[in-house]
């Protein structure tokens, strides 16, 4: 678990740095792919979907 948990840490602070620098490659792009397959086995994975459930439904709801 320590070692999944040092992981995520590890792929998120390389996606961030990727984003901040604006140069997002296909290196780059991988590395965030890796960080959400990552993000998914942790436990934090259905408050991310619930999180991500709700602002679909409050961005469906509104009318233009």
């Amino acid at each position: 678990m320590a070692i999944s948990i040092s992981v995520v840490l590890l792929l998120l602070i390389l996606a961030v740095v990727f984003m901040r620098n604006g140069a997002l490659k296909l290196s780059h792009a991988a590395i965030c792919v890796l960080l959400g397959f990552s993000m998914a086995g942790t436990s934090l994975a259905p408050t991310i979907h619930n999180g991500l459930t709700a602002t679909a439904d409050i961005v469906s709801s509104l009318k233009p």
